[in-house]
């Protein structure tokens, strides 16, 4: 198959999830047979024109020079580019900039989307922008070919929302086995001397509530938050805490043999995210053998269940920073390990992905071929 991916900043990943998703899933269906090609912005680190057989077309997108709407134009350079391609898929990972263009996306192609989590709730948006990201899910619901959901939260929501069927297929992952203690004396850490969290500094991921936490705990152990924080969020977020000595604000790992190790050697690994479906850094963490404590919602306990604490408040987590300990829940770091190798194993996901596709284009194929028939004269004997 010819598959195209869009709506992501690029591979290899130097940004967040979905990037993660277009490297692995594209990379893991070149070597399956498929031609691949992953659109990036035009001033991505990766100049090349392919990425391990995957090939790469470099879009200009002037986000650096224009902020947000420059992702509008990035996203229609995209896709005016695949009207060129003859993809026979074309994956869409994600919606909020691309959607304003469904009607440009080539009709000879199948398109599915990934619907991501339910973005208009993340509350560093206006509520202009929130009605603007509900109208652009709506538009993705309605004008895509299939629809991809990685969560079964996800799933039921588009079917009482928009009345649409959804494919479940959760985001990908890999068991970490090369710990590696020299990695950690890059950072001058010690195992299980640190807790941590790892996510974008975001109100909605909690780590403003866990950090208060931190806080109000009487435990002094070092507490790393390891996420980009360049900023305005970010910056808010080093001041306030900048006085509390064991809070240390790491910035981005985007090395993931390095963030996994340090997740590794980590004693408690704290999940804030209120938004979104299977997310990429819990699944991460969960092969990291890490002992988690997470914020307590839909999306978060259908993953880990009943093998890992939850919070709700400050208190919550200061009240785990002062009880628990890696080494009294072996069993719970044992079966969500478990899990990412059973379940959320990246080769068993790229199947899915790839049984989606073949399925989808056969389908179309069968509808192009009744509705050719139905056009054709009647012959009369």
């Amino acid at each position: 198959m010819r598959i195209g991916i869009i709506g992501t900043r690029g591979i290899p990943n130097h940004y967040s999830g979905f990037e993660q998703c277009a490297e692995f899933l594209s990379v893991a269906l070149v070597e399956k047979g498929h031609q691949v090609t992953v659109y990036n912005s035009h001033n991505h680190l990766h100049q090349e024109k392919t990425f391990k057989g995957v090939d790469i077309i470099h879009c200009y997108d002037p986000e650096y020079r224009i902020g947000t709407f420059g992702q509008f134009i990035y996203d229609l350079n995209c896709i005016l580019d695949s009207r060129k391609r003859n993809f026979d898929i074309i994956l869409q990972l994600g919606y909020n900039s691309n959607s304003i263009w469904n009607k440009l996306l080539p009709h000879n192609s199948v398109i599915i989307t990934n619907m991501d989590g339910l973005e208009w709730k993340r509350t560093k948006f206006s509520p202009r922008v929130q009605r603007f990201l509900q109208q652009a899910e709506s538009w993705a619901a309605h004008t895509s070919d299939y629809l991809v959901s990685d969560s079964r939260g996800i799933q039921q929501y588009l079917k009482e929302k928009y009345n649409k069927d959804s494919t479940y297929i959760p985001y990908g992952s890999y068991v970490f086995d090369e710990p590696d203690t020299d990695i950690l004396q890059e950072y001058g850490l010690v195992p299980y001397t640190y807790n941590m969290l790892v996510a974008r500094l975001e109100p909605e991921n909690s780590i403003e509530l866990i950090l208060d936490g931190v806080v109000a705990s009487k435990d002094n152990t070092q507490f790393l938050v390891v996420g980009k924080n360049h900023t305005k969020y970010g910056q808010y977020l080093a001041e306030k805490y900048k006085a509390q000595s064991n809070i240390r604000f790491m910035g981005g790992i985007y090395n993931l043999k390095k963030l996994n190790n340090v997740r590794y050697f980590s004693n408690l690994y704290f999940h804030g995210h209120t938004v979104g479906g299977t997310n990429p850094s819990l699944l991460e963490a969960m092969g990291s053998d890490c002992l988690i404590c997470a914020h307590n919602n839909a999306f978060n306990k259908a993953i880990l269940g009943s093998d890992a604490f939850y919070f709700n408040e400050p208190l919550d987590v200061a009240k785990e920073l002062e009880t628990l300990s890696k080494k009294q829940y072996g069993g719970y770091v044992d079966t969500n390990r478990d899990k990412v190798r059973d379940i959320y194993h990246w080769p068993l996901i790229v199947d899915q992905y790839e049984s989606l596709f073949i399925s989808s284009l056969e389908n179309s194929k069968v509808a192009q071929l009744e509705e050719a028939l139905s056009l054709s004269p009647t012959k009369v004997g």
